[in-house]
């Protein structure tokens, strides 16, 4: 296996249900491209070669015909079918009866096999801004710890309604929790959220949010595959519940195991889960990459 120097893990085998249909290879409107080709040539610009993208078999063909002929020439592109009988052995006949699938950490799990160097991670369906991926490039070139860039909660409320984010709790730089809060909006002067237990809670207008865009090391693979079967053990192949990918690296942090570095980001980001929500996003992306 080719050793890289950085490489771009995207997470693209959701199904969509709330979309509609297969949001990551939906074009935005004037660009005629997709939010992940957008995520792929910022990675490339600021030095990833490798990008392994993880996918499930309905996206295939128009991945391979559409969207890669438009990537970089010079790029190492992966394609990963995220299958829901990737599972130890032992689960495997109970898993076939199960459609949707097993999380963001399975996901990323698919691509052991791909990765043996420094790697960012991030989501099909997400705007991130060129910058960020700069960041955690720069991270990697003088540390091997893993890190993550949170963008504020402030900038990710939604005009629509209340929103779902994990607030970051931070000391000295690094992450100490994600906590996902609920209904997050602003309330007068103050952004409030449901806390876990369900209570309204005053967030902070500086606090961060995770917006699923990590730094990982090949070590990390071997959490994911511990956890997993943890949690094949814990619900059984029956289950469905879903295995998260911050739930692995907050694990990680309980147990001493990894520092996780935060850089706050210098950009917006912009998700998609409403076909909506693409048109409404579309004429701010145009103009960003545009400008």
């Amino acid at each position: 296996m080719k050793k890289h120097k950085l490489s771009l893990i995207v997470l693209a085998g959701g199904l969509g249900s709330r979309f509609g249909g297969n949001k990551q290879i939906a074009e935005i409107p004037g660009l005629n491209c997709t939010i992940m080709e957008l995520s792929i040539i910022d990675a490339y610009r600021a030095g990833v070669t490798q990008v392994v993208l993880i996918i499930n078999q309905a996206v295939r063909s128009e991945i391979e015909h559409t969207i890669l002929p438009r990537l970089p020439k010079a790029l190492d592109v992966v394609l990963v079918e995220q299958h829901n009988a990737l599972v130890p052995d032992a689960y495997k006949a109970p898993s076939q009866q199960r459609i949707k699938p097993w999380g963001t950490g399975h996901a990323l799990l698919c691509a052991k096999a791909y990765i043996n160097n420094p790697a960012i991670v991030i989501t099909a369906d997400d705007y991130y801004g060129a910058s960020s991926f700069l960041l955690l490039s720069e991270h990697f070139k003088n540390s091997p710890e893993w890190a993550m860039v949170g963008y504020p909660i402030i900038n990710t409320l939604s005009e629509h309604g209340g929103v779902n984010r994990g607030v970051c709790s931070i000391a000295d730089g690094m992450l100490v929790a994600v906590t996902e809060y609920l209904n997050i909006q602003k309330e007068s002067a103050h952004i409030v959220g449901n806390n876990p237990q369900g209570l309204r809670e005053k967030i902070s207008r500086d606090a961060l949010g995770s917006m699923s865009f990590w730094g990982i090391t090949p070590c990390f693979f071997d959490y994911l595959q511990q956890g997993f079967e943890t949690f094949l053990q814990q619900y059984n192949a029956n289950t469905q519940q879903e295995y998260y990918l911050p739930d692995q690296i907050q694990q990680a942090i309980n147990d001493k195991a990894q520092p996780v570095f935060v850089y706050t980001a210098k950009e917006p980001w912009f998700g998609v889960t409403y076909k909506s929500e693409l048109t409404s996003i579309a004429a701010t992306l145009c103009a960003l990459r545009q400008a």
